[in-house]
């Protein structure tokens, strides 16, 4: 079977695992330090801050920001389901904004309609590994004073204009769940420039308290830190990202090249300031068709993955919040479209090749 993804774990990492065993210092300690540090320099951050998920850094980092309970916060509904949730956990709500239909990412041009006296945030999402359309929303946030959280979950070494993910918000937000991109098992950062924000999101990972002034509690925390032992993991996956990014590209153009020409296949579209990490290589095909395709593959051996396929406004806990059919006609109708192909480093070119005459025998 070709699966959908494979994390790659090398005896460096185990290595690195062990030693910090013998150590003695498992819980947030020297090598989440070291991960930390190493990460923003990576990203081109002033200041990165390690968590234990993906979902625990959105969280942080919304809270770091300011959002409480009554705020709004414009966001996209087809997305991971964390990148909502995380606006309900401050008690604000998500105002969702349809998506383009090229890029997956929030269309800027339906923001401002949904901009009222409550909204004090924006959380575009880098979906599928490119970075959204950071210089048009921009634009709006300052227009209207509002902060920009990165969903960089799914883009570790995405760049746009030559600059990395982690820098196109006041705070970015990334997970290093077992099938990122890079991964430490499950696990997350933060990354900013503004040394305020830094502040609030470390006090917040750790029970409400500053690291300078322990079992001294300034507001409400929960515990969101990251082991050494996923630090140490993270460490050596940063050190291999570079060739595991671009290996993912390589065979994401090998397949664009290959299916480009298919009828009734539209591959992925990637912007030319853009460096697109492929998180997931997500095809559009006839919704008619796309079920009868993935269980065509499942049959060939070859993994598929449908992200997402409904999205958030339709589910009941969103449609609590006044959200109906029709509200996101260009989310609905991705929803129906996409297919995530096998991308990961570990592919062959021979497993490459088997999912293209596959796709193209298929009738």
């Amino acid at each position: 079977m070709i699966s959908i993804s494979k994390p790659l774990i090398g005896k460096e990492e185990k290595e690195a695992v062990l030693k910090v065993l013998d150590s003695g210092m498992l819980a947030q300690g020297p090598k989440v330090k070291e991960f930390e540090e190493k990460f923003a320099e990576f990203c081109g951050a002033k200041y990165a801050i390690a968590v234990n998920s993906g979902t625990a850094a959105l969280h942080a980092a919304l809270y770091s920001m300011g959002i409480k309970s009554g705020d709004e916060v414009i966001t996209v509904p087809f997305t991971f389901v964390a990148t909502a949730n995380c606006i309900i956990m401050q008690g604000a709500k998500p105002v969702f904004v349809d998506v383009d239909e090229k890029t997956f990412n929030i269309d800027v041009k339906q923001i401002e309609k949904k901009i009222t006296k409550k909204t004090k945030a924006i959380l575009p999402v880098d979906l599928y590994g490119q970075i959204y359309n950071y210089p048009e929303l921009k634009k709006i946030a300052e227009k209207y004073n509002l902060v920009i959280l990165e969903d960089a979950c799914q883009a570790v070494g995405a760049e746009l204009d030559g600059k990395k993910a982690g820098t196109f918000g006041d705070t970015s937000a990334f997970s290093f769940y077992a099938t990122k991109n890079m991964i430490t098992g499950e696990g997350g950062m933060i990354t900013t420039n503004n040394e305020k924000f830094a502040e609030m999101a470390k006090r917040f990972r750790h029970h409400g308290q500053s690291e300078q002034t322990r079992y001294e509690y300034y507001d409400l925390g929960y515990n969101y830190r990251m082991m050494d032992i996923q630090a140490a993991i993270g460490l050596e996956q940063l050190k291999k990202i570079n060739n595991l990014t671009n290996k993912r590209i390589e065979n994401a153009l090998y397949l664009t090249k290959n299916l480009k020409d298919v009828k009734g296949i539209e591959v992925p579209f990637v912007k030319k300031n853009a460096k697109h990490v492929f998180h997931q290589y997500t095809i559009k095909v006839n919704p008619v068709i796309r079920d009868r395709l993935v269980s065509y593959l499942k049959e060939k051996e070859i993994g598929t993955g449908i992200y997402y396929p409904k999205p958030l406004h339709l589910h009941p806990f969103f449609t609590k919040l006044g959200y109906k059919q029709g509200d996101f006609p260009v989310a609905e109708k991705l929803s129906k479209q996409v297919i995530s192909l096998p991308v990961h480093p570990a592919l062959t070119k021979d497993e490459l090749d088997k999912i293209i005459k596959a796709i193209k025998e298929f009738k």
